[in-house]
């Protein structure tokens, strides 16, 4: 597995900077002026499933590595005003989704753990009673294993909660160090077993690699530690060194990172040691067991893929609650103000949607979008079916795509096999790359994205 696309000239030709494609277009090409009453009318105009994501903002250290929209405090009153607040949004809301039905239910951050027992409940109840939720909606929540212990798991799974994502990152104490994110294995071996316990129906490891002071035989250990908790599901997400934009990343020396050549060789370590355990490469970033509803929904060519990562959900309506927040409903994407003093000002002094920027998809946009999300979520893109879809001459429309993709066929990262455009094993580390000769937009924005290694 390690040799299929361990090359030094791959690297340096391909290791440029380029977007994730969590959507398409990009966060970054949403502009101000939208205005909040476009939401409220394609909410109105959408299908009846939705799907929720909140953000939590706050945490109590500052990790090094985060690039996440978060406020760092210990004053866990901060965390009261917050709910004012989402309870002025969630209300403004509620009209255009009376009739609608949640399906899935994401708290992000920030550290959604933050918030101690009366606060989440608090926000559960505030969720039930602005929004309606189906009885078997998947609730799920991202946990810092330093803010939770068993007595909090048991009080998410009594408010609905199935599926708890434990931020690992490294096992690593050099590492964990450098990053100032200090959580010993038994730490989140002990949770992981009291999750179990209370049956959680999918628990999720997430793992960044690209670290400061990471190297082939540490990572190695924590991988072998990884496998020993029998996680569900496996995130390895690639460290995006931008120190420019993330003040907390200046305090990671560039010296300590490893080089394109090193975390290229741990995304090949990872990516052995994880398939030889049984788990599937799922998309980009996720591995998944095989019994996995991300596994079978990829073998069935029904993955989707949005702001939340991969997701066997379909639904085309994405809210997202809180600072920072990102919404994409039909045609329609927005964000939320990052700032926590806008959007608290815009809540409670104007009592209008707290929304900063957005954008109207084009019909270019939707087939573009459709057409990378094929590619980044299965591998393979039939080209006959997107055209018969979209109604379109693809060889003639894609013209422009098709002659910037040469080189990543000239170089076997993607093969023809009849209509169909297939990602060669060799190519799946530059997926990205991939994806990206069908952007319109890549030349104007690429400055503002991280490398793909």
């Amino acid at each position: 597995m390690m040799t299929t696309f361990w090359d030094e000239a791959l690297i340096k030709k391909y290791n440029v900077k380029g977007p994730r494609y969590t959507s398409y277009p990009t966060a970054l090409l949403l502009r101000s002026g939208f205005a909040p009453e476009r939401a409220l009318h394609a909410l109105h105009d959408t299908g009846p499933a939705l799907s929720l994501y909140l953000h939590v903002p706050f945490c109590r250290e500052l990790c090094y590595y985060c690039g996440c929209n978060k406020v760092i405090s210990r004053d866990q009153s901060k965390a009261d005003r917050y709910l004012d607040a989402l309870a002025t949004e969630m209300a403004l809301y509620q009209d255009a989704c009376a009739a609608k039905q949640v399906h899935q239910l994401h708290f992000g951050g920030g550290t959604p753990t933050y918030l101690d027992e009366p606060q989440l409940r608090r926000l559960m109840q505030l969720l039930q009673q602005h929004f309606q939720f189906l009885p078997d909606a998947e609730l799920s929540i991202e946990i810092d294993p330093r803010s939770c212990d068993i007595e909090k798991l048991r009080l998410l799974r009594e408010l609905g909660f199935s599926r708890v994502s434990f931020g690992v990152q490294d096992f690593d104490l050099q590492v964990q160090q450098a990053i100032n994110r200090i959580q010993p294995y038994s730490m989140v071996e002990t949770l992981v077993k009291a999750a179990r316990e209370l049956n959680f129906r999918s628990v999720n490891l997430d793992l960044v690699y690209g670290l400061p002071h990471q190297a082939v035989a540490s990572f190695s250990q924590t991988l072998a530690q990884v496998i020993s908790l029998d996680p569900d599901r496996i995130s390895l997400f690639s460290y995006a060194h931008l120190p420019e934009r993330f003040a907390a990343q200046r305090k990671i020396p560039d010296a300590a990172l490893p080089g394109a050549s090193e975390k290229l060789a741990l995304l090949a370590l990872a990516l052995e040691t994880l398939q030889q355990a049984g788990f599937v490469a799922i998309g980009m970033d996720h591995f998944a067991k095989a019994t996995d509803p991300l596994c079978q929904a990829q073998q069935a060519q029904r993955l989707t893929r949005n702001f939340q990562g991969y997701s066997v959900d379909a639904c085309d309506t994405l809210l997202g609650l809180g600072v920072s927040a990102i919404s994409q409903v039909g045609n329609l994407i927005w964000q939320q103000h990052k700032e926590l003093k806008h959007y608290y000002q815009t809540l409670e002094q104007q009592q209008v949607l707290a929304i900063d920027k957005g954008l109207t998809l084009s019909r270019d946009d939707q087939i573009r979008a459709d057409l990378i999300a094929r590619i980044m979520c299965n591998f393979v893109l039939d080209t006959k079916a997107l055209a018969q879809q979209w109604q379109i001459d693809f060889h003639q429309y894609f013209a422009t795509s098709l002659a910037q993709l040469q080189p990543c066929l000239d170089d076997d990262l993607v093969r023809w096999h009849g209509d169909k455009l297939a990602v060669t094993e060799r190519g799946r580390p530059w997926v990205r790359i991939i994806a990206a000769a069908f952007d319109a937009y890549l030349v104007a924005q690429q400055q503002s994205y991280s490398k793909v290694i």
